[in-house]
């Protein structure tokens, strides 16, 4: 009988009314979705499931509803332990239900504490309070939580390139059943022919991706509307338990979720900065080649549901405000299949001379992946990126054979990014003339961003740097050993030069990669 839509009809009635949740003497306030009702009351949210059976899931039977509580609590744990507290029985008669009480069950739900609707990262973006920090943080949590998520083993169906295609596929499919208008109809079919393309292109890759074990239980639904800051800290909630399919994937994908739903509200620059973030943190730039695809997916996704009212009877003022939500979306995603011009900027300059600040002030400019050297050195050698590593100029982990192993590495990964069509930005000293020449033939456009700065200020900023938690180790006799050493920078190399503390000369920048205008997001 619990099973009963009606049955639970009349539960969520007599909950509506009722003056017994645990910690709150009043009514509820409740909030419906097409699979869920939510009671918020007192400190405390409730959230029970629906009886239906939509395809892509069902909750049709107490149990499964039982089964899809404890999913939604064992996952969302993983990323918000403080919201996620338990699942509660629900027992009494539909007309005088008991929370938490005992006896024969009527329903679950799961308990969660509740936040203020203006503590969602959508929210401070509108209120224009989403700043650098904030998202920094989104985007290492995020790597921390793919790096320990658990990976699908070969027998799993997901994450094969076939998996990651039918959907995108069905998308295009689903469509054409919604979308009547000419040039509307030209455009689905210029994506789908790239779509078609890039799968055709990355099959192996995307194979590979599961063999090398960057298929993993993610979050499956993470945007700004699904994290919030509570009590100062990051949450990321409310992940899909529901379908095992939805969920298990590319890391990638997630991460093209999240920077194309930024990239939709025009938060481009917030978009770059998560990115590098998340790339720096865990370093999947193996996986770029494949950002774009899964961002062109994921905008697609967001059109086909945007437009699903459009089957509805609609007036013509609803009609034409659910067609401007599909156009941006769709719009966005041909934006991705036009690659942008790979240009490449070498950093060059002292320890201190604020080359990281520099640089990181310049990849939202230009959408650019930075690499960093300070960062990727220490990757070599298993050590994070915080950690201690000082030693003598040209002993440890800066030897000179590692020294060359790293700037090696720097040019294979720029390589591979230029490849994909990015700007990449190489953070390091660029000291040597031999460390710039294995990167004057990796793209037609590039330069040299040297960074210079009188050596007063260089010793005072390594001080000021060395009271921080920074990638770089380099002290006062790392920068006497550069002072003495460096090599100077050749005439014929192209070169645009700005003092550490003077405004970035972007048009200069724009115009020697042949960048015209700021590449978008």
């Amino acid at each position: 009988m619990s099973d009963n839509a009606d049955f639970q009809s009349q539960l969520i009635q007599s909950l509506k009314h009722s003056t017994e949740f645990p910690g709150c003497n009043e009514p509820p306030t409740l909030i419906e979705t097409h699979i869920s009702t939510v009671f918020l009351a007192g400190d405390y949210a409730w959230k029970l499931k629906k009886p239906v059976n939509f395809g892509f899931l069902d909750f049709t039977s107490l149990e499964q509803r039982k089964h899809f509580c404890d999913e939604e609590l064992r996952l969302n744990r993983r990323l918000a332990p403080d919201l996620y507290l338990d699942v509660v029985k629900i027992t009494g008669t539909p007309e005088h239900p008991v929370i938490g009480g005992e006896g024969q069950p009527l329903e679950y739900a799961v308990k969660m504490r509740r936040f203020k609707q203006e503590e969602l990262f959508n929210n401070l973006l509108a209120d224009e309070k989403l700043d650098d920090q904030l998202i920094r943080e989104v985007g290492r949590i995020a790597a921390d939580f793919h790096a320990g998520a658990e990976r699908a083993t070969p027998e799993m169906p997901y994450g094969t390139a076939k998996a990651v295609f039918d959907p995108m596929q069905q998308n295009f499919d689903q469509l054409r059943e919604l979308i009547t208008d000419p040039e509307q109809l030209q455009q689905l079919d210029r994506l789908e022919r790239w779509t078609q393309a890039r799968y055709a292109a990355l099959q192996d890759t995307l194979n590979q991706r599961k063999q090398d074990g960057y298929i993993r239980e993610c979050h499956g639904d993470m945007h700004l509307g699904n994290i919030a800051l509570t009590d100062g800290q990051v949450a990321i909630f409310d992940g899909i338990e529901f379908n095992d399919f939805f969920r298990w994937g590319d890391v990638m994908s997630e991460i093209a979720f999240l920077t194309m739903d930024l990239d939709h509200r025009g938060a481009n620059r917030l978009s770059n900065i998560v990115l590098n973030e998340y790339l720096e943190s865990g370093g999947d730039y193996d996986g770029l080649i494949l950002l774009r695809f899964y961002q062109v997916y994921r905008a697609m996704v967001r059109a086909k549901v945007s437009s699903f009212r459009l089957a509805q009877d609609l007036s013509e003022s609803e009609r034409k405000e659910v067609l401007e939500q599909y156009l941006g979306f769709v719009n966005l995603a041909e934006h991705y299949t036009r690659l942008n011009q790979p240009a490449l900027i070498l950093m060059h300059g002292l320890s201190g001379s604020g080359k990281t600040y520099i640089s990181g002030q310049l990849a939202p400019e230009l959408n650019a992946i930075r690499l960093r050297s300070d960062v990727e050195r220490k990757r070599l050698n298993a050590l994070s990126a915080d950690s201690n590593a000082r030693s003598a100029p040209g002993a440890g982990i800066y030897s000179q054979e590692m020294t060359e192993l790293t700037y090696g590495h720097l040019a294979g990964l720029a390589k591979k990014l230029l490849s994909s069509g990015f700007v990449v930005i190489v953070d390091a000293t660029f000291l040597k003339q031999d460390q710039r020449a294995c990167f004057s033939n990796l793209a037609q456009h590039w330069l040299i961003l040297a960074i210079t700065a009188d050596e007063a200020s260089l010793k005072s900023n390594i001080l000021q740097r060395s009271e921080q938690v920074d990638a770089s180790d380099a002290d006062l006799d790392v920068l006497a050993h550069q002072l003495e050493s460096q090599e100077p920078l050749r005439p014929d190399e192209p070169v645009v030069s700005m003092s550490w503390d003077a405004e970035l000369p972007l048009l200069e920048i724009r115009q020697r990669l042949n960048l015209t205008s700021p590449t978008p997001a």
